[in-house]
């Protein structure tokens, strides 16, 4: 993915706050029964709710997230889970040094 794509995902206030969010899901949502939110994600209807935003609105912005490859998308059932891509993030973090 081009970083000029990643840097539009990330020019949102929203957005920026579900990156923020699912580095430590356990300070900011309660987990499913049996799911380990480190491990498997956070499920989109907790972000949604999170978000204060409609269900269409919150999707498309971890849609825009995905498709930089910040986040991951695990489908379990009916529920999707989120969680970081910390392998891209850090390389976003690695460009911007090299960058001086």
């Amino acid at each position: 993915m081009k970083q000029v794509d990643i840097f539009k995902a990330l020019s949102n206030e929203a957005r920026l706050q579900i990156l923020e969010w699912l580095k430590e899901p356990d300070l900011h949502f309660t987990p499913h029964e049996g799911i380990d939110m480190n491990k498997t994600g956070v499920c989109v209807s907790q972000i949604t709710e999170k978000l204060e935003m409609t269900q269409s609105t919150a999707s498309h912005y971890l849609s825009m997230l995905l498709q930089v490859g910040l986040i991951k998308a695990d489908r379990i059932g009916k529920y999707t889970y989120y969680k970081r891509n910390e392998d891209a993030i850090n390389g976003i973090a690695e460009f911007l040094k090299q960058k001086r």
